[in-house]
């Protein structure tokens, strides 16, 4: 039976903390994420979870709390908020924030590996957080959900409806990099959460991806005790003085919008709504909550533009007296909006272009106003079981004028519609319907009796205290079966991982695992650090993929050394476009530095491999089997000395002169032998399989010794190998 439930929650953009979230303080914290945030804290006091954890960036920024800065806040009932390092310490907004996503990857598989942590789900929040939460789902064998709460195809549609020029629109939000990233989450994903049936329909279904089997409509939950009383006085009392300072007569009833100042909340729109309906300007006020902001020339170029387009329409339509735009409010301020409205029988609008969501219609209902919502996404399941209010065409402004006027000037359907959506709302969306529909859902993705950490599971990464990397070995069918049998066992309990780092491909290299029924490594490096697939399946490790083909030209290396001497092309199928292989003819070993020397000559960059004096591997400056090793030791968290290396073949020279704790073969190459011992560097008096234990003896690990120390006085190279046998 499998355990309490353990759940990570990434929505990376924003600001986000435990208590009082600054919604609107810009484009970026808004309804999602407090909805993540609730939807952690709920899920906590269930008692079906046993730890759940809210991902998000952590960020050192003058301009912002410092509460941000911090690394966990504990929110209780099990649950926290880890905030993981990643690009520049600043706050960041979302459309800059891809290029540190790698980064965002990294960090967190270290601070689980340092937590011994392997959670049973990962769910992610939005285009960004897919692009993170994936990876790591995938690289754990973790199931993985997604959410996308705003979708990047429907902006584009919409910003291009709205006649945004598509080229302004991509400089601005990164559309390109975030479809491709919900795409591949959508890929990824077991279960797809949406709000609604028409996020399904109409919105999810433009994606390739797309799959209707794996689509799970979940109502959102929303804190409405908020709502329940008559709330603080003096909450109420500041609402008052920052609203009515702008109103001629404040009694009228009230238009209440609340959103960022985002294009594609539409707030231009309702300005120009009221101000065109002259029933509106006579007998009602319009009230814009957009955020906070000091100065506009302090805000992000969108809200600042959106924030011109208003004063503009405002100026324009001459609503001074009726129009009022506090410029700042702190977050419990924002119940007591929707009371101050309430009071004044007003009506709550949420003119957007797309809605996913709509948590602001949840909490106007909940406080007793009625809606005018657009006809798009959330609105529409939320205004059929509110059963309050009138849908419009966001693009038609007439429409929504009209629809406002409808309801403020029937004061009886207006009291209606207040009561009846207050009982309504609370039957559809509080957070205990939503956390039972969510669990229920969970139940069908994940495993039933939890995950075994077998040999070569991917999640040995997170918990393995002890490594082995070696090649395969070279003579395996010549070793002893009691030999063979205690190599295999050693595998076989979580405590030692073992990894894989040759030149063959990943295909060949699993031929050879499963032909020889070697143990299963948990990672495998292959084509000489061309590639970095994880566990049993394979998964590719992106962020490395993208890393080793910085500045590699495979035909550039290929017309380079066309005319090479004694360099012979090895077959088609020895070949990786990150690798070019070749046979040696000629007399004598093969030197690297020669071969190096033709390549830059030509401008081409590269390094150059020798093994077993008679192959030559070319491969990116970035790639070798050590630079692969030292980049998992950094992604993972892995101190050096817990990871064993075993040397059999000349390729494997730079990855037992690091800090590893290293041993080579006594039939290993012998460029290898010439290396002087050192103190994590061993010269086994044993081949094979028996020099591998002899290491190990050596070392104590199987008993737990503590690794010897790096040799400080020198860390030169071995001056017993020529330079020109080292590798390039």
């Amino acid at each position: 039976m499998r355990d309490k439930i353990d759940i990570l929650h990434f929505s990376i953009h924003g600001l986000i903390r435990g208590e009082n979230l600054e919604l609107g303080r810009d484009p970026d914290t808004g309804g999602q994420c407090l909805y993540v945030l609730e939807l952690v804290k709920a899920l906590a006091r269930d008692e079906r979870v046993g730890r759940v954890s809210l991902v998000t960036r952590r960020v050192f920024d003058s301009r912002v709390s410092d509460d941000y800065a911090a690394a966990e806040e504990d929110l209780g009932n099990g649950a926290d908020i880890r905030r993981i390092e990643a690009g520049p310490r600043r706050y960041l907004r979302k459309e800059v924030l891809w290029r540190h996503l790698d980064a965002f990857v990294d960090g967190t598989l270290a601070w689980l590996r340092r937590e011994r942590r392997v959670p049973d789900l990962i769910h992610a929040h939005y285009g960004d957080a897919g692009y993170v939460g994936r990876q790591v789902a995938a690289v754990l064998g973790c199931p993985f959900a997604f959410t996308g709460h705003s979708l990047g195809r429907v902006k584009r549609q919409r910003l291009q409806e709205g006649g945004i020029d598509s080229a302004d629109a991509e400089r601005r939000y990164n559309l390109d990099a975030r479809i491709e990233a919900e795409e591949m989450s959508l890929d990824a994903a077991s279960m797809v959460c949406t709000s609604t049936q028409q996020e399904v329909d109409e919105q999810y279904s433009l994606y390739d991806q797309y799959a209707a089997e794996r689509m799970r409509v979940i109502p959102p939950g929303v804190d409405l005790t908020r709502f329940d009383g008559e709330g603080d006085p003096d909450v109420i009392r500041g609402v008052a003085e920052k609203v009515d300072r702008f109103l001629t007569d404040p009694s009228k009833p009230a238009v209440l919008a609340i959103a960022r100042a985002d294009e594609r909340k539409n707030l231009v729109g309702l300005v120009k709504a009221f101000g065109g309906n002259e029933w509106l300007r006579e007998h009602a006020n319009l009230v814009v909550i957009g955020g906070n902001r000091d100065k506009l020339a302090q805000l992000p170029p969108g809200g600042r533009k959106v924030w011109n387009e208003l004063l503009k329409a405002i100026d324009d339509l001459d609503l001074y007296g009726v129009c009022a735009i506090p410029k700042k409010h702190a977050a419990p301020e924002v119940a007591g909006f929707y009371r101050w409205a309430s009071e004044r029988k007003g009506v709550f609008v949420n003119p957007a272009f797309t809605e996913p969501f709509g948590l602001t219609l949840l909490e106007a209902a909940a406080a007793g106003l009625p809606l005018v919502a657009t006809n798009d996404g959330g609105p529409r399941d939320i205004l059929a079981n509110c059963e309050n209010g009138e849908l419009v065409n966001a693009l038609d402004q007439d429409q929504i004028g009209k629809a406002i006027e409808s309801i403020l000037s029937d004061p009886k359907r207006q009291e209606k519609l207040s009561k009846v959506g207050g009982v309504k709302v609370r039957e559809h969306y509080s957070w205990d319907a939503h956390v039972g529909r969510y669990l229920e859902e969970l139940e069908r993705i994940l495993p039933k009796e939890g995950r075994p950490d077998e040999e070569g599971s991917r999640q040995l990464l997170a918990k393995a205290e002890h490594w082995v990397v070696m090649d395969l070995p070279p003579a395996l069918e010549e070793e002893s079966d009691e030999l063979v049998d205690r190599w295999r066992t050693l595998f076989r309990s979580n405590e030692i991982g073992l990894g894989i780092a040759t030149g063959l491909s990943y295909a060949d290299t699993r031929e050879v695992i499963e032909r020889l029924d070697m143990p299963k490594p948990a990672f495998v490096i292959s084509g000489l650090g061309a590639a970095i697939r994880y566990g049993k399946t394979g998964v590719k490790d992106e962020v490395w993929d993208k890393q080793v083909r910085i500045r590699w030209d495979r035909e550039a290396v290929v017309k380079a050394l066309e005319d090479a001497e004694n360099l012979e092309l090895q077959p088609e199928d020895r070949q990786h476009p990150l690798k070019v292989s070749y046979f040696w003819k000629g007399e004598g070993k093969p030197m690297p530095k020669p071969i190096l020397g033709n390549l830059r000559e030509q401008g081409v960059a590269a390094k150059v491999m020798v093994t077993a004096d008679c192959f030559v591997d070319v491969v990116p400056v970035r790639s070798g089997k050590d630079v692969a090793l030292r980049y998992l030791e950094h992604k993972w968290g892995i101190d050096p000395a817990r990871i064993y290396c075993f040397g059999t073949y000349g390729n494997d020279i730079s990855m037992v002169r690091g800090r590893n704790l290293s041993a080579i073969a006594k039939d290993g190459d012998a460029t290898l032998r010439r290396l002087r011992s050192r103190p994590r560097l061993y010269k086994c008096n044993e081949s094979g399989l028996a020099g591998f234990f002899e290491g190990l003896d050596f070392y104590g690990i199987l008993e737990g010794s503590p690794p010897p120390l790096p040799e400080e006085a020198d860390t030169s190279d071995d001056e017993a190998v020529p330079e020109s046998e080292l590798q390039a």
